[in-house]
Parts: structure tokens; C-alpha cells; sequence
């Protein structure tokens, strides 16, 4: 069957009934964890909350005051995931969350129009889609698209939505002959019913189970983003449509009043900009690297140089790097030295190196990278790696001092 949100997909309220209502679980998707929810499979007379399916997820909203978390198709039927139960021949409304549902038409028309002027313009085939959360992608079976047929390719897709062109939504029985001579990667296994062709007018007639737009002005403005490398050569068209275009000009927008201010020029002036601003930095990092390994050679006399040294050195620096530690550590194993040195924030993490004879350091490098919470490495005569945390340095040196005087 057609599901209400097929026939008219602008409705945002709809009065059914409950079929059935079960006890269900639900894998959920929360902050990026998976967590498995307990609540009702409801099942209603008809819907008008589209359930996921044709690359277009589904719909959010609700069935009298109780949230639906997920609708999915089970051949004939849509299912809605609820945490509530509801009674079996109850008359409920069902209201759809508007914002989502209109965002998802204007993407999913927008991949119709996209898809079919890519082939129609270059031969371009789509092989798959995703509606995505802030942008949407086309897989196009082609190894790459030019920059000059992606400008054609944009200017095309908003001629047809200038111009108003309609889009209308047909059923035809599964025989029928009109169905071959539409564009469609194939019926899913479990289809039942009429099939749905949304047709637009005199670019493309496309089977598909998901919510569209009416006419193309709808849409308002589709924007290519660019093409990404894809599998298989293949690649992936990434683009904007209606109201994402407006979200996404309104934050680039912000920014760039950011980077004025930032930044003290103009909006045109802001590569040259961070261009000298990297090559000043990279510039100061290199000089700063400089004067960190003369400060090394220059720590490594000192306590070569001091009458009251023992057979242990350890030190801790803020700023330095792997290079930094290894040019004290080269300086004083050796000495037969145990050396201890970190660089990083004090309680935070950083970098640790523990250098020395070959066996003291195999022996003692584990109880260190434990008491760092770190991960590394040793072989000869060296142990070093990433501290996730430095807080415990004190009492690490405090160990390995006690450890070199027990040797003594």
C-alpha cells in the first residue's frame, strides 16, 4: 500500500486508529554509543510519518503526545517505535515534525533532478545516495567530474527549479507496461503494493517509496558543494538544497565576520592572510626548535660539568619535543646515566623518555609507562612513548631516584 505521507506529503496531521501494539527493543544510536531502548512497536490504521527506506531516513513526531524514536517499513506496514503503550482500536493524531519532514523532501527531490541532469548531461550513472544530517551525497559512476561540468551541472539543476517545474507522484499496478520505461535500481524483496512513480516534469520519471516536493521552486536553490574521491572509481557528489543552502550561507557568513575581526582585513584578503600568518609560525616553531636544542646541549654540560652529580638525571620541560629529550638523552647514557626527561603540561598528557643501560631501562620502563598511563615502547637502552597523563611524574622520579641509589 501507499502510506498517507506517499499520497500527500505536505500533510502535518493526520487521525487514524491503532492496529496493534507490542512490546519491542530498540538499538539507539545516543551521542555515538549504542544503547538498546525498551518500549512498543505500534502499528496504525495508515501513517502519515514516513518510515525509512529509498536512501531517506525516516520521519520524527508524534501519536497523541507519545514520541515516536523510529519508524521502519515491515512489508505492507509501518512500524513506530514508541516508549509509551497505546490501546489496540484507539483513535489517536499523528503529527509529523514538519522541519525534518521538509528538509528531507527538498533533499530527496533534489537528488532526483541532480541524479537524472547528471546522466542526461554526461552519462553519469547514479549508483547510490545519502541524505545525510548537513549534507547529502551522490555516488556518480564515473572516477571524477570536472570543475566546468560541475558549474553546468549546477546552473542546469536551478534552471529547472526557476522555471517552476512540477513534480508529480503516480501509482501503477506492478504490471503495468509504463512501469519499464522509468528509471529504477530495482524493487526491494518485501514490496508490496501499487509501485510509485515520482514523475518530473521533462526531466525524469523515477521509482521511489519517499517524500517529495510538489514542484522544484520548492526546493528553492540546490548547491554543489564539490566531489570527493569514491570507491571502486567512483565519486561523490556532495550538495545543499533549500533551506541547508540558507543555514549554510548564514554560518559561512559568521565566520567570515569572525576571521575579520580576527584577522583585521577584508573577506577577500583572508588566504593571503593565514597564508603569512602559517609561514610566521612555521617560521617561529623552527627558530623555537633551534633554541631548544642549544638549551639541551647547554643542560647536558651542566650537569656534565657538576662535581656533585650521580648516575641520575631527570628533567621535565613544557615545551620541547621527542628530538629535544633524545639530544640530552645521546649526551649522557654515555655517562652510564639514567635518564628520566618529559615535555608536555604538567598534569596533562605529554611525551616521556627513559634512557640508560640497556637492562635497568627493560626493567624499569613497564612500572613507568603504568604509573603514566601512557603507551610505548624500548629497545636498546631507551623506553619512551605518550603519557596520557603527567601528574604522577614526581612520584616516577622519585622511583627511579630510589632505584639508582639502591645500585650504588
Amino acid at each position: 500500500m501507499a502510506f498517507q505521507c506517499q499520497r500527500d506529503c505536505y500533510m502535518k496531521e493526520f487521525v487514524t486508529s491503532v492496529v496493534s501494539c507490542c512490546p519491542a527493543e530498540l538499538k539507539h544510536d545516543v551521542n555515538g554509543k549504542k544503547e538498546t531502548l525498551k518500549g512498543f512497536n505500534i502499528k496504525l490504521q495508515d501513517t502519515i510519518l514516513f518510515p525509512e527506506g529509498g536512501g531517506q531516513p525516516d520521519d520524527h513526531g508524534l501519536i497523541g503526545d507519545v514520541p515516536v524514536v523510529r519508524v521502519t517499513r515491515q512489508g505492507a506496514d509501518a512500524v513506530h517505535f514508541v516508549g509509551s503503550p497505546l490501546e489496540e482500536g484507539q483513535e489517536v493524531q499523528v503529527k509529523v515534525d514538519w522541519e525534518r519532514r521538509f528538509d528531507h523532501m527538498q533533499q530527496h527531490s533534489g537528488q532526483h533532478v541532480i541524479t537524472a541532469l547528471a546522466e542526461n548531461m554526461f552519462g553519469y550513472k547514479t549508483t547510490s545516495w545519502e541524505l545525510g544530517r548537513q549534507r547529502s551525497t551522490i555516488e556518480l559512476d564515473t572516477p571524477s567530474v570536472k570543475p566546468a561540468q560541475l558549474q553546468a551541472l549546477e546552473e542546469a539543476v536551478n534552471e529547472k527549479i526557476r522555471v517552476h517545474t512540477p513534480v508529480t507522484v503516480q501509482l501503477l499496478s506492478i504490471d503495468d507496461p509504463a512501469v519499464e520505461k522509468v528509471r529504477s535500481r530495482g524493487l526491494p524483496d518485501d514490496h508490496a503494493g501499487p509501485i510509485r512513480i515520482i514523475d518530473i516534469e521533462g526531466v525524469d520519471a523515477n521509482m521511489c517509496c519517499g517524500t517529495h516536493v510538489s514542484n522544484l521552486s520548492h526546493l528553492q536553490v540546490i548547491k554543489l558543494l564539490g566531489t570527493e574521491k569514491g570507491k571502486k572509481n567512483k565519486t561523490n557528489l556532495i550538495f545543499l538544497t533549500g533551506n541547508r543552502v540558507l543555514k549554510y550561507a548564514e554560518k559561512s557568513y559568521s565566520t567570515e565576520r569572525s576571521l575579520v575581526s580576527l584577522l583585521k582585513t577584508g573577506p577577500d584578503e583572508h588566504v593571503e592572510a593565514v597564508d603569512k600568518l602559517q609561514k610566521s609560525v612555521k617560521l617561529l616553531l623552527k627558530t623555537n626548535l633551534s633554541l631548544l636544542r642549544d638549551m639541551a646541549v647547554v643542560i647536558t654540560q651542566n650537569f656534565k660539568n657538576d662535581p656533585r652529580r650521580g648516575n641520575f638525571f631527570s628533567l621535565h620541560k613544557k615545551e620541547g619535543d621527542n628530538e629535544f629529550m633524545n639530544i640530552i638523552a645521546n649526551e649522557l647514557t654515555t655517562e652510564g646515566t639514567l635518564v628520566f626527561l618529559t615535555v608536555g603540561e604538567e598534569k596533562g598528557p605529554g611525551l616521556f623518555l627513559l634512557a640508560g643501560p640497556s637492562e635497568r631501562v627493560a626493567e624499569m620502563g613497564p612500572r613507568v609507562l603504568e604509573m603514566l598511563q601512557g603507551k610505548g615502547a624500548g629497545k636498546n637502552g631507551r623506553f619512551q612513548g605518550k603519557a596520557n597523563s603527567l601528574a604522577r611524574r614526581g612520584e616516577v622520579e622519585a622511583f627511579l631516584e630510589q632505584q639508582c641509589k639502591q645500585e650504588e
